[in-house]
């Protein structure tokens, strides 16, 4: 899915998913500011990177605060993809004090996320950097976070896999133990799918390579297979279908997956496993 977290998307797509994070953290009042602020006032306080990485969810950050306080506004001199330096300060966030302290941990934890994602994206993207193979993502993502995670991900370099079940046909195991076998689950797929949707098959043997090949799989998932045994498939495909590596891919191993000839590599560590970039709110200040 092509996306981009811009005012549209927010409001369309994004605007559930944020005030229900915002919900989650009030359930009541945010008794503290409540209680430290009891009239309204401007402030602004600035937005500090507190080590190096790549920028992401800037707008998702802004927009946080909007749904706090319309007046809110955010003024910075980066955009997502952006590389940051730690200590460098990214911009500046205006509007009710009492937004600002009652938003800051939700639109922190969203561009932290984002950002790290972003980050470790680039990191595996810049492996595969001259090579004919395409970073993929997955959908091992964070319930409710599939939005922010996979725009992370493109935005850190990679590309993104189908955004849901909707999207494409993607056989697996289990699908096949269902249909009783991997002819008779492309038979099934292609009588029931639409016909522009590809029909991907998952296969953990080269007999089953064979066997999905034969029955006319568009893309051939090679699944936890060792780099030999992917050679060996990539050589029996010939063409004929596209693949994909799946499963035990490190940052280490993608310079030996992209030799054997693959199109694409699918990694979910890049939503399920990437850690926080730490950024902060810092100098929170009344305007006067």
């Amino acid at each position: 899915m092509n996306f981009m977290i811009n005012g549209v998307t927010l409001k369309v797509n994004a605007d559930t998913y944020i005030l229900s994070a915002l919900q989650e953290d009030i359930t009541g009042e945010d008794v503290t500011t409540n209680a430290i602020m009891p009239e309204p006032k401007a402030g602004r306080a600035d937005l500090i990177c507190k080590q190096d990485g790549v920028i992401c969810g800037l707008d998702v950050f802004a927009r946080t605060f909007f749904l706090l306080d319309e007046k809110s506004h955010f003024e910075t001199t980066v955009k997502d993809g952006d590389f940051v330096k730690k200590g460098q300060v990214i911009g500046v966030i205006y509007g009710n004090i009492h937004a600002l302290l009652t938003g800051e941990r939700t639109a922190l934890n969203y561009l932290q996320r984002m950002s790290g994602i972003a980050t470790f994206t680039r990191s595996l993207a810049d492996e595969l950097e001259g090579t004919n193979t395409t970073l993929l993502d997955t959908r091992k993502t964070t319930p409710n976070m599939r939005l922010f995670e996979k725009y992370a991900v493109k935005i850190g370099g990679g590309t993104n896999h189908r955004y849901n079940l909707t999207d494409g046909v993607l056989i697996k195991d289990n699908h096949i133990g269902a249909a009783g076998s991997i002819t008779k689950a492309v038979q099934l797929a292609k009588a029931y799918a639409p016909f522009v949707r590809k029909i991907e098959v998952e296969v953990e043997t080269l007999e089953q390579t064979d066997e999905a090949l034969a029955a006319g799989a568009d893309i051939i998932m090679l699944d936890n297979m060792d780099n030999d045994t992917m050679r060996e498939a990539v050589r029996r495909i010939n063409g004929k279908a596209q693949t994909e590596c799946s499963g035990n891919v490190t940052k280490e191993r993608l310079r030996e997956i992209a030799a054997v000839g693959v199109d694409f590599v699918s990694v979910g560590a890049l939503t399920h496993s990437a850690p926080i970039m730490d950024v902060s709110l810092k100098n929170l200040a009344p305007i006067e």
